[in-house]
């Protein structure tokens, strides 16, 4: 087969089925019994590898093959993987950043001519250069899809959590109190399980069919039903102000609303010397405003730590504030959206983090990127990892597809 003839051979195939279409074009030039991969041009895979025998080669194996070996210049000799030694042909590629690795695991260590050598290399470039390009280039609706899945799945990790961490509030509260005998404890304890339960079982039914909408007030009522379990057998008292208009909430809202209250009386009651809680929830310009007060200390520390509850807030649009006056105590406000607006997602990045993600969506390194904004190399690396963070990404290709993405609706 023509050199031409195994390009197209591989660049007609599936992204999922080019390793083995690669394999395949070089079994007879490069006699090997597996292939394996690794880098970010594969959006599905890190690692991915094929053959019947193939090694189950570490991340810690091949990150160390891929800093030896010199792109463009492809290496022979024995290699670690799987904890076993293995004669291999051993490639990379610096046309995707971050770079790419070919291992092709050899029957023996004889050697190979220049022109072989030359094939794959040129081959593994073509690949990882056309698979860079499609993942840059996917569709907006593939990307949105993909960060979306992946923002609802932390949302309903954070939700499960919460719910947890309330239950065994509850049930920590019971068994702690000294105002009330072990019969009393024990009806107590099941009557806070079975009411858990039927608070999940509610909440997977309305899911189920599609959530549909409820009353401010109603959505209020079911807070409090959910908050007085935590406090029924403490020293703090809960006072609740509810709301005094009456709309019409989606559920999906009126249940993000009451997962980030619970979340934040639980942190609250984290700190010693709170006495009482005051929770109170109206709307007011479009938004679902819910604030939660205390009477403690007044200081925040590692006892009360919102982080995770702000981060999941942001994500579904809304927002939290806290206020804290030391001697009177905490004040968070919890804004959510009543419609969801479309936002790009480069709208929370700063100027100089832009910057740099449009030099990355080009497919430069950190070194030219800092060359070219006359900062240091170390600085490029912090602003990366603050995008990553920000775009909800877990590597450079997937920011750079999000960048063309938000370059493309704009």
């Amino acid at each position: 087969m023509s050199k031409l003839g195994m390009a197209l051979r591989i660049v007609r195939s599936a992204p999922d089925e080019a390793l083995q279409q690669l394999s395949d074009v070089l079994a007879e030039t490069i006699p090997h019994r597996a292939a394996i991969q690794m880098g970010t041009h594969c959006p599905t895979a890190a690692i991915k590898s094929v053959g019947n025998t193939s090694p189950q080669a570490t991340g810690t194996e091949l990150f160390a093959l891929l800093a030896y070996v010199s792109a463009g210049q492809p290496w022979l000799g024995t290699a670690r993987l799987a904890g076993d030694d293995h004669p291999v042909l051993a490639c990379t590629s610096d046309c995707v950043p971050g770079g790419a690795l070919l291992v092709l695991v050899r029957p023996d260590s004889g050697p190979l001519d220049a022109d072989a050598l030359a094939l794959v290399q040129q081959l593994w470039d073509l690949v990882v250069t056309h698979h860079h390009q499609l993942t840059v280039n996917a569709e907006p609706a593939i990307i949105t899809r993909s960060r979306a899945v992946v923002q609802a799945r932390e949302a309903a990790v954070g939700e499960m959590s919460e719910a947890h961490s309330a239950v065994l509030t509850g049930l920590l509260g019971v068994l702690r109190s000294k105002q009330i005998d072990d019969a009393a404890a024990r009806s107590t304890t099941i009557d806070l399980v079975l009411n858990a339960l039927d608070e999940l079982r509610a909440d997977a039914q309305r899911r189920r069919f599609g959530g549909g909408e409820e009353p401010l007030g109603r959505a209020f009522h079911h807070l409090a039903d959910a908050l007085r379990p935590l406090l029924g057998h403490s020293q703090v008292s809960l006072e609740l102000d509810p709301p005094k208009d009456d709309v019409l909430l989606g559920f999906e809202l009126a249940n993000s609303a009451r997962v980030a209250v619970r979340a934040v009386v639980l942190a609250v009651l984290g700190q010693d010397d709170v006495r009482r809680i005051r929770v109170r929830w109206r709307v007011s310009d479009a938004e679902l405003v819910a604030t939660v007060r205390d009477d403690g200390p007044g200081v925040l520390g590692e006892h009360v730590d919102i982080g995770d509850i702000a981060a999941r807030v942001r994500i579904q649009g809304g927002d939290v504030d806290v206020d804290a006056v030391p001697g009177w105590g905490l004040t968070i406000k919890v804004t959510m959206p009543l419609t969801p607006a479309a936002v790009s997602p480069l709208t929370g990045l700063g100027g100089r983090e832009l910057d740099v993600l449009e030099r990355l969506a080009l497919g430069q390194r950190n070194r030219t990127i800092a060359r070219a904004l006359n900062i240091s190399e170390s600085t490029v690396k912090f602003h990366v990892a603050n995008i990553l963070s920000k775009l909800s990404v877990g590597s450079r290709t997937e920011a750079a597809a999000v960048f063309h993405a938000s370059a493309g609706r704009a």
